[in-house]
C-alpha cells in the first residue's frame, strides 16, 4: 500500500477569548470567599498525631489568565519527601463571556474535565459548592 503524501491545511486562527475587568475579577472573588471558608472548616483538620500521608493545610483561589481556580495546600510529612508542602488545583471557571464560565475539575490522571458550559456566575459558584467534583480531596 502506498505512503501517503503529506499536505498543507488551512487551520483558521482561534477566535480571542474575550476580556475580564478587574471589577468583575473581585466581585468573582468576593462571591467565592465563602464557599473556600466552608471548605476551610469542612475539610481542614488539625495535623495528625504522628502523620503518614500528605494532608490538606490551606484552600486558596487565583485568578491564572481567564481561568478561576480553586486550589489546596497540602503537607508532606513524610522524611523522604521532596518538599514539606505543595499545592493543588481541582476547580477551574473559565470565562465564557457574557458573565457565563465553563466548569471543569482536575481528573486523577491530571488533565482537567469540563462537566459544564456556559454557566451563569451565581449557578456556577452553586454548583461548584454543590457538585463533589469539584470538592478538595
Amino acid at each position: 500500500m502506498p505512503k501517503s503524501r503529506k499536505r498543507w491545511v488551512y487551520t483558521p486562527p482561534k477566535p480571542a477569548k474575550p476580556s475580564i475587568s478587574v471589577a468583575f475579577k473581585q466581585e468573582v472573588e468576593q462571591k467565592a470567599q465563602p464557599i473556600v471558608l466552608a471548605w476551610k472548616h469542612q475539610y481542614i483538620q488539625p495535623p495528625p498525631a504522628e502523620p503518614q500521608f500528605n494532608y490538606l493545610i490551606d484552600i486558596w483561589t487565583k485568578w491564572y489568565r481567564s481561568a478561576f481556580y480553586f486550589g489546596g495546600t497540602y503537607a508532606s510529612p513524610h522524611p523522604n519527601a521532596i518538599s514539606p508542602t505543595f499545592e493543588t488545583r481541582y476547580a477551574r471557571m473559565t470565562y465564557a463571556g457574557n458573565r457565563n464560565f465553563n466548569l471543569a475539575y482536575m481528573r486523577y490522571t491530571e488533565q482537567w474535565w469540563e462537566l459544564f458550559a456556559d454557566v451563569p456566575l451565581e449557578e456556577a459558584l452553586h454548583t461548584i459548592e454543590t457538585t463533589i467534583h469539584f470538592h478538595p480531596v
